[in-house]
């Protein structure tokens, strides 16, 4: 949820002008193992993308990261969480030579649905709370 807020701006020469304001909360959600981040919105864009597309290089080209980047970051999730996430064929000439594990399309959907329930919580405490509050205290 966003709220706009009247906001004066400084006067110019001719007169003092009144803008929208507009404030919205965000938040970032990822999961962690023993203190380092296992799971982010930046890996599901990566697992997403491999699904899509079923190979890991096009997965890098999707997501706009080197396909070593996207590889090495599936390989310390998937030693973090001691299974596979992505089932690849190393080589040959075909198009499918990389696919999620059961695993990672459940985690895959796990995270996103808690991304919009975490998100849906957040707009409602906001709108509940601090909506009252900006509006008592900025013009």
């Amino acid at each position: 949820m966003s709220i706009g807020i009247k906001q004066k701006l400084p006067a110019t020469r001719s007169k003092a002008k009144t803008s929208q304001l507009t404030v919205t909360p965000r938040v970032k959600l990822w999961l962690e193992a023993n203190g380092e981040s296992i799971f982010c919105s930046g890996l599901a864009a990566m697992l997403a993308a491999v699904d899509q597309t079923h190979s890991i290089k096009a997965a890098a080209t999707e997501v706009g990261r080197s396909y070593r980047f996207v590889w090495a970051r599936i390989k310390k999730a998937e030693l973090a969480l001691g299974a596979k996430l992505v089932e690849a064929h190393v080589g040959g000439s075909g198009t499918r030579r990389s696919a999620l594990t059961p695993l990672a399309k459940d985690l895959l959907q796990d995270f996103h649905e808690l991304r919009s329930e975490i998100f849906h919580l957040v707009d409602d405490v906001f709108a509940r709370r601090l909506q009252a509050t900006l509006k008592r205290h900025v013009s």
